[in-house]
């Protein structure tokens, strides 16, 4: 199991995901398509190509799926409960069709869950850089994480009625 425990991470953590990962024209034709995405921009190269771009871009929820994917054998493989929440998504750079991603993530908040005592809660971000080195994605990603050992909470209990403890 490559992923971290809770314990294991620490905010200002990065980590440089590899390999990174070359998109080809299957990659976005097939996600676009899966997602009934029906975007000319990402799908017809003829429109694609009388925008400001010049080409098809790649469906940016790819490239945000893509670049959660990478990161997962480094931090959440095996030791996460799911994704609670996605923030501060942004695209700064189009990704094209033969753009290779590269992938890191940074710990940037870590705190113990207040209802289940077995997980902790962990921010993540992640940022794609293409070939050239531009930014071409950021987000943020709260995920419930493993503890390696769970603490134990205790709970006062009420003992009964005034006067009664002892019987």
């Amino acid at each position: 199991m490559g992923g971290k425990y809770f314990e294991e991470l620490a905010v200002g953590d990065v980590f440089k995901h590899e390999p990174g990962r070359t998109i080809t024209e299957t990659d976005n034709l097939l996600f676009t398509a899966l997602t009934l995405n029906p975007q000319p921009l990402h799908l017809d190269a003829e429109f694609a190509g009388k925008t400001e771009f010049g080409q098809r871009l790649v469906n940016s929820i790819f490239t945000l799926g893509l670049t959660v994917g990478l990161s997962v054998s480094d931090t959440t493989l095996g030791t996460t409960l799911g994704n609670l929440g996605f923030e501060k998504v942004e695209f700064p750079k189009p990704v094209f069709i033969g753009d290779t991603l590269y992938a890191e993530t940074e710990v940037v908040a870590k705190r113990e869950s207040r209802s289940r005592p077995q997980w902790g809660i962990v921010t993540f971000e992640h940022r794609a850089r293409n070939q050239r080195g531009e930014t071409a994605m950021c987000c943020r990603r709260a995920a419930m994480m493993q503890r390696r050992e769970v603490p134990v909470r205790t709970k006062s209990r009420s003992r009964g009625k005034a006067g009664s403890a002892g019987r």
